[in-house]
């Protein structure tokens, strides 16, 4: 049984570090929180004249990212990784080791599922869990558990899909597995760019940055992952949407203190981000405030979750096309106290396509109520009309993602951000 390292935990305002030795299959693993080591910043001669590029596969409107010059990988990556590192698009002297090696956070490869009766018994109400939906079929992952792995490879009905969270960055993100007609898994690198999960597929060894999805070293480079909609929810939220769903089990193949939160306060807005060390964080919102962003058609807007607990709905139009972003009370911070379930009510956020069948709808909150102009029917957060003229129809899901500010600015910068 190899040992490794039990990374070092933190608490924001004076970061405690430590470090004690322990075996990979009893012992808990922290997140990836310790000391920066210094990184390999030499490079070896260009071995292009000029930089080529790939075909990014997701149909974002986005350039394809640019293959750089050769350079020295990472320190240690050779060594770890079968990574054809000669094919990358950023800076190695951007990637940092975050402390744990290869797979030492490790993924669910094999994850389970139990009822949404059963899980009641160990998740709390307000407790966050990210839910996505194939079909018919809706799955919750509690936030709780994906702390401690950070990816989960699974199939919902016939489409493999990646269920990733990057604590640093409060980034839950869906990934299509199935690329270029490969089916991919994945787990984690240990290193992080702008504070942000860098992911590997086992079947290449690819590197993949979690919050834009593009590969950014290997194989694959340049290429760009499939997002598939995914959003974070209130336990009560799904439960009462989804009395049939199914949950991740808690029943992983590891000894790890589910329902504790490793990153105490560390979600506070005063905070600085931890082992960031990227683009200067534009000043219009602090590093650390939480925003839901929605990209189409190769335009970014950031909706802040104070104005969105403000006004609860936000009518928008994102690339020519009308979205609704709505907000309701009710999710804790799996970021803040020291258990998830105990962190402050932040809310949670969804974006939704606003045209049904033809129609563009207007929403508005009034009275405690979501409802539409056009209609007067009322809606929840999942989209879902629950009364009125339009009762059980579903508004079309927009790919929207939880951010720190300062992680989705460090990728796209040109980010408009939501003024009321």
């Amino acid at each position: 049984m190899r040992s490794r390292i039990l990374l070092e935990l933190f608490v924001f305002g004076s970061i405690l570090l430590t470090a004690c030795a322990s075996t990979l299959a009893s012992s808990e693993l922290s997140s990836p929180v310790p000391e920066i080591s210094p990184q390999s910043s030499a490079t070896s001669a260009p071995t292009e004249p000029e930089p080529t590029r790939t075909q990014v596969s997701a149909s974002t409107g986005l350039p394809a990212p640019t293959i750089l010059p050769e350079e020295a990988p990472p320190r240690g990556a050779s060594q770890e990784f079968s990574t054809d590192f000669s094919k990358h698009t950023v800076s190695y002297g951007d990637i940092l080791s975050g402390g744990p090696p290869k797979d030492g956070i490790p993924a669910i490869d094999q994850p389970q599922f139990i009822t949404v009766d059963e899980a009641d018994s160990w998740l709390e109400p307000v407790e966050p869990v990210v839910l996505v939906e194939v079909g018919e079929l809706a799955r919750a992952y509690p936030l709780q558990i994906l702390m401690w792995h950070e990816i989960v490879n699974d199939t919902i009905g016939d489409l493999p899909l990646a269920i990733t969270f990057c604590p640093l960055c409060n980034t839950a993100i869906a990934f299509e597995r199935e690329f270029e007609g490969q089916l991919l898994d994945f787990g984690t690198t240990g290193r992080l760019r702008f504070s942000n999960l860098i992911m590997y597929d086992r079947q290449t060894e690819t590197w993949w940055q979690q919050a834009d999805g593009v590969a950014i070293a290997g194989e694959y480079a340049g290429s760009r992952l499939t997002f598939h909609p995914a959003v974070v929810v209130s336990w009560q939220e799904f439960k009462s949407a989804h009395p049939d769903g199914q949950v991740l089990s808690r029943e992983t193949g590891y000894n790890r203190s589910y329902g504790r939160n490793p990153y105490t306060g560390y979600d506070d807005v005063d905070n600085s981000p931890f082992l960031y060390a990227g683009p200067e964080t534009p000043g219009a919102l602090p590093p650390v405030a939480r925003v839901l962003t929605v990209d189409l058609n190769d335009e970014a807007v950031a909706y802040p979750y104070l104005s969105l607990e403000e006004f609860q709905v936000v009518n928008d139009v994102v690339g020519g096309q009308p979205v609704v972003v709505l907000w309701t009370a009710g999710t804790a911070s799996a970021l803040d106290a020291g258990s998830v379930a105990g962190g402050r009510d932040v809310g949670s956020a969804a974006a939704y396509s606003r045209d049904m069948d033809g129609r563009v709808l207007t929403f508005e909150f009034v009275d405690g109520l979501i409802t539409d102009q056009e209609t007067g029917s009322q809606w929840n957060l999942l989209g879902q009309a629950v009364a009125g003229e339009l009762a059980g129809s579903q508004l079309e899901p927009v790919v929207s993602i939880n951010h720190f500010w300062f992680s989705w600015a460090a990728f796209r910068p040109e980010t408009r951000i939501y003024q009321p």
